[in-house]
């Protein structure tokens, strides 16, 4: 399935981030108030319908990116750009722990210019007061085609969640996340 972006409804609007393996992260957004659905796919490359496979070899562009449907009058853009920005290290490029090569790198696919306004300007402030010992590199550019990855990527942690994988480098993050972002979690 490709689209650009979810079209906006009067109730639901879209964000688009990669910031790592989409496994770990889509994990993290599912808890949040206010977000209705998140999809992990690919964007930012060169051809069209990758596969994980080729998205894998770091030669189709794409980065392992989400796409978020949220509810702004529970969560707003904002917010998701403070849980985007605290939950990787937006300061290595294309890499994220373990996880090396393109398809990791820290991106914002902005869907308007209020979002690209709002991302460019918390990454300066972040910059600037020092949160992070080296500078952010994270890419602030437009929403692109989301290709939707393959179905065995949707809901990976809840439906995977006692793999080894989940339990040793995705459970540390949620919780971590969890403790954190408490106020902001679905009861």
């Amino acid at each position: 399935m490709t689209a650009k972006a979810e079209p906006s409804t009067a109730t639901t609007d879209t964000a688009t981030f990669g910031n790592g393996c989409f496994w770990c992260t889509e994990a993290i957004f599912q808890q949040l108030e206010g977000v209705e659905k998140v999809e992990s796919g690919y964007s930012g490359g060169h051809i069209a319908n990758p596969s994980y496979k080729e998205v894998c070899t770091g030669n189709t562009g794409h980065a392992e990116a989400l796409r978020i449907v949220y509810d702004p009058k529970k969560i707003s853009f904002d917010e998701l750009l403070e849980v985007f920005w605290q939950t990787h290290d937006p300061t290595t490029l294309n890499r994220q722990g373990n996880d090396i090569g393109t398809q990791y790198r820290s991106v914002i696919f902005y869907h308007n210019n209020e979002q690209k306004q709002k991302a460019e300007k918390y990454k300066v402030e972040l910059d600037k007061s020092g949160a992070f010992n080296n500078p952010i590199v994270t890419e602030i550019v437009p929403a692109q085609t989301f290709y939707k990855a393959e179905d065995y990527h949707q809901n990976y942690y809840k439906e995977n969640g006692s793999q080894p994988y989940c339990q040793f480098v995705i459970r540390p993050k949620v919780e971590k996340f969890q403790k954190v972002f408490k106020s902001k979690i679905k009861h």
